[in-house]
C-alpha cells in the first residue's frame, strides 16, 4: 500500500533531521486530527488521496519561517490550514471565461506545499476516478501546472528520503542545524595563468572602482545570510576585514584567479597589511584581461569572482565579505560552513528579524529605515 510507503518515508526522514538537522525537524508539526482532515475535505468539496490524508496524520505541515522544513524545490510541508489557505486563494484566480484550465488550476487540485514568496508550489490531484488521482505536480503562478514530479505523494516523500540519505551528491547540506537544498555543482572550466599581462592600451573592460572603503553596507546584504548576516553585523570591524581577506583568498583559489602572479601578490599584500596597490596598476590590469577572457566564454561566475577580488582590495570590509561569500557559494557547497570559520566560528545569534535591525547600532551599516520603524515602535 503506497500509505505504507508514506509511513516508512517520514521515518526515514525524521530520523535523518533529528541527527542531521535538528532545527529544521523542530519546525514540523505534530499530527492533524482526522476530525479536521475531514473537515477540510468537505470544505474544499475534494476526496483527498489516502497518501496525503497519512502524510497529515503524521505531521501536520511546518511552521513558516527561514527555519521550516522543505521539500528539494523549496516548498514547504503545508498542514490542513495551509491546504486550505493556498488551495482557496488558487481557485479565486481569474482564468478567463471558461473558469478553470487544466494545465493551470482546477477544481480537483489541492496545494500541500508552498514556495511561500510566490504562490508557486507542489500540488496533488484529488480528481477521483481518473488514472492521474493521487499524482503530484507542481504549480508556477507565471506557467501553470505541470505533472511528472512523481506518481504519489508516498513516492514523492520516499525520493526525498533517499536524498537525504545521499547527502551531498544530492545537494543536501546542513548548517547550524538546518536543511538547505543546493543545486549540484557544475564541473569547473580549466583556464591557464601563463597569458602575459596586457599592455596598458589595450581595450579592456573597466573595472567598477565607484566604491571606497568606508562605504556603508545596507541590510539588505547581510539579511539574505541570515544568522552569519547578523553575526558580521556585531563583530568587531578587524574580525570582519580579516574575513573579507579569508574569503577573497578563497574565492581566487577556488576559481584559479590566485595562480595569477599579480593577483597572488595584491593577496599577500593585503594579508601584511599593506596599502592597497594603484587602481591602475598591473592588478587592475589582469582583473580587467578576466573580465574580458571571461565575457567570451560567458563564464559569469568568473567574471563575478574578478569583480569581487576588486571589490575586497579597494572596497568596504562589510561589503566584501557578503559578496565573496554568495559568489562562493557558485562553487563550493561548504560556503557557510566557511564563511563561519573565518569570522571565528563565534556562537551564531539567532536569525535576525526587523526588530533587530532596528536596534543595530554600527556606523558601517545602513539601517535606518529599521531604526526609524524601531524607534516608532519603541514610543
Amino acid at each position: 500500500m503506497t500509505t505504507d510507503l508514506v509511513q516508512e518515508a517520514w521515518t526515514r526522514i525524521d530520523a535523518w533531521l533529528r541527527e542531521h538537522a535538528p532545527r529544521t525537524f523542530a519546525t514540523l508539526r505534530p499530527p492533524a486530527g482526522d476530525e479536521e482532515i475531514a473537515a477540510a475535505q468537505q470544505e474544499l468539496g475534494v476526496v483527498f488521496p489516502p497518501d496525503l490524508v497519512a502524510s497529515l496524520l503524521r505531521h501536520d505541515g511546518a511552521v513558516e519561517g527561514p527555519e521550516a522544513f522543505r521539500f528539494d524545490t523549496g516548498d514547504r510541508l503545508l498542514g490542513v490550514s495551509g491546504i486550505l489557505g493556498d488551495t482557496g486563494f488558487l481557485r479565486g484566480i481569474d482564468q478567463g471565461p471558461d473558469g478553470e484550465t487544466e494545465d493551470y488550476w482546477l477544481h480537483g487540485y489541492v496545494k500541500f506545499g508552498s514556495y511561500d514568496a510566490t504562490s508557486d508550489g507542489l500540488l496533488v490531484d484529488c480528481r477521483t476516478g481518473r488514472d492521474s488521482f493521487g499524482a503530484i505536480g507542481r504549480f508556477f503562478d507565471e506557467t501553470g501546472t505541470r505533472f511528472g514530479v512523481a506518481g504519489s505523494l508516498g513516492e514523492h516523500l520516499a525520493e526525498l528520503a533517499a536524498a537525504l540519505e545521499r547527502g551531498r551528491e544530492a545537494g543536501v547540506v546542513t548548517f547550524n542545524g538546518r536543511l538547505f537544498w543546493e543545486t549540484p555543482l557544475p564541473a569547473r572550466r580549466e583556464y591557464g595563468a601563463g597569458e602575459p599581462l596586457p599592455g596598458p592600451d589595450e581595450r579592456l573592460p573597466e573595472l567598477d572602482l565607484s566604491y571606497g572603503p568606508t562605504d556603508l553596507l545596507h541590510v539588505s546584504h547581510l539579511d539574505e545570510h541570515e544568522e552569519l548576516g547578523a553575526l558580521i553585523a556585531t563583530l568587531p570591524p578587524e574580525r570582519v576585514a580579516e574575513a573579507a581577506r579569508k574569503q577573497v583568498r578563497r574565492l581566487a583559489v577556488e576559481t584559479g584567479l590566485n595562480d595569477y602572479p599579480e593577483v597572488a601578490a595584491a593577496l599577500d599584500a593585503w594579508e601584511r597589511g599593506a596599502a592597497p596597490p594603484d587602481r591602475t596598476g598591473p592588478l587592475a590590469l589582469r582583473l580587467r584581461a578576466v573580465l574580458a577572457q571571461a565575457d567570451a566564454r560567458r563564464d559569469h561566475t568568473r567574471r563575478w569572482a574578478a569583480e569581487r577580488i576588486a571589490l575586497g582590495i579597494w572596497g568596504s570590509p562589510y561589503r566584501s565579505v557578503c559578496e565573496s561569500a554568495t559568489v562562493r557559494s557558485h562553487f563550493t557547497l561548504d560556503w557557510r560552513a566557511d564563511l563561519h570559520a573565518d569570522l571565528g566560528r563565534a556562537p551564531l545569534p539567532p536569525i535576525p528579524d526587523d526588530r533587530f535591525w532596528g536596534a543595530l547600532r554600527n556606523p558601517a551599516i545602513d539601517s535606518g529605515w529599521y531604526a526609524a520603524q524601531y524607534a516608532q515602535d519603541q514610543e
